[in-house]
């Protein structure tokens, strides 16, 4: 069979099959329809590594996909452990529930994870958001250490790989392949600058710079691969939306339960009762439920922002529509110290203007915060795929 070989963008050449689709025979068939090219690369990449490696595209190029098909690839492995933040617990049940229908799933909250972990061999283990690895002392890292270098197959995936901090990189890589890059103190001489700063009468290293990047660099190509968004626009569809569910507050769901049983009632009224008063009622409660809605999401929205704030080189748009949403995603940006922009209805128009000029030519203004309404009647200019959106109402 005749064969082509191609260098990704980290220098790594590798070789595959014209008819991808044959190597990946395995998946189930809606699943390997679903794949798009370079995310069949990605599969291959671990594959071809025995399902240790790193993926590190870029937000929104289907990480999760990818690592549910090589989970998939070692089944025999089995058990499989799926480690993601809470904001993220939902998205992968629906993904893996869409390509895995036949996969029984158990969720479980972080406490009882910790209680349970060491009891359970797990031998394939995937790490969503892994970059939150990065601290030597972080209790997740000690955590998942010794069970992602225990795994016989090990996935773990980040859109901010840190590739200029390389102090942020280390638990990362000593998971996946313990000493390879040698010892914590020999990797921090040779790649972070380490050198000795002095507090006072104390002395301590400072391992915050980076040094030997390009060696470093290439190094990372074999166990890790990265693509941008704008290097595989052409295999993308115009627009990929996705729906984050989200478990609702127990105060939240007490209110809205109380407001659904009103509405029933309401909905039970013979038609005989349908009159101008009923109508106003009805489309009162259906106002006081839309707002409630807003509240009820307001926590699950923030944390989903600040995760999004985690990659400094991302800049989105927010939509929302009432002022509690609105403050919710304010207060997301102001807790994690990053610069933005608010329009809703208290800003005059003359300020819009400057504060969209404010959004798309400073790089340190992160995140654009518009109301649906008042951001209505303000044009951005948008260059394709140049920013993230996301709208929390509707």
């Amino acid at each position: 069979m005749s064969r082509m070989h191609y260098i990704n963008k980290q220098g790594v050449e590798t070789s595959c099959s014209e008819d991808a689709d044959t190597k990946l025979s395995f998946l189930p068939e809606k699943l390997r329809e679903r794949l798009l090219p370079f995310q069949m690369k990605g599969i291959l990449f671990a594959l071809q590594r025995g399902g240790r490696c790193m993926i590190a595209d870029e937000m929104g190029l289907g990480k999760t996909i990818q690592a549910i098909a090589i989970s998939y690839y070692y089944k025999k492995d089995w058990p499989l452990l799926i480690v993601v933040p809470s904001s993220l617990k939902y998205p992968w049940i629906d993904e893996m529930e869409k390509w895995i229908p036949e996969l029984c799933l158990l969720t479980t909250d972080a406490q009882t994870l910790v209680d349970t972990l060491y009891k359970q061999n797990f031998k394939v283990v995937v790490v969503d958001e892994s970059h939150y690895m990065k601290s030597r002392n972080a209790t997740r890292s000690k955590i998942l250490l010794p069970i992602v270098q225990n795994a016989a197959r090990a996935i773990l995936l980040t859109g901010t790989p840190a590739l200029g901090r390389p102090e942020e990189l280390f638990m990362q890589i000593e998971a996946l392949f313990p000493r390879r890059f040698g010892t914590w103190s020999e990797y921090a001489k040779k790649y972070c600058n380490a050198h000795v700063r002095f507090f006072g009468k104390r002395t301590l290293w400072d391992c915050r710079g980076a040094s030997n990047l390009d060696e470093l660099h290439q190094l990372l190509s074999n166990i890790m691969i990265r693509r941008l968004k704008n290097e595989v626009l052409t295999q993308l569809p115009p627009k990929i939306r996705q729906r984050i569910p989200f478990d609702l507050p127990k105060a939240a769901a007490k209110e809205l339960n109380t407001s659904f049983e009103e509405w029933e009632k309401l909905m039970r009224a013979p038609n005989s009762d349908v009159t101008e008063s009923h109508f106003v009622q009805v489309m009162g409660l259906i106002t006081r439920m839309y707002k409630q809605t807003a509240i009820a999401k307001a926590g699950a929205v923030k944390d989903y922002i600040k995760m999004m704030l985690e990659n400094d080189k991302l800049k989105f748009l927010v939509f929302a529509h009432h002022l509690s949403m609105l403050q919710a995603c304010t207060e997301a940006a102001i807790e994690n110290k990053a610069r933005y922009i608010r329009i809703d209805g208290s800003v005059p128009s003359v300020e819009r203007i400057h504060l969209v000029h404010q959004f798309q030519k400073d790089p340190d203004t992160r995140v654009a915060i518009l109301s649906i309404q008042a951001a209505g009647q303000v044009r951005l200019k948008k260059k394709k795929s140049r920013y993230w959106t996301m709208q929390f109402e509707v």
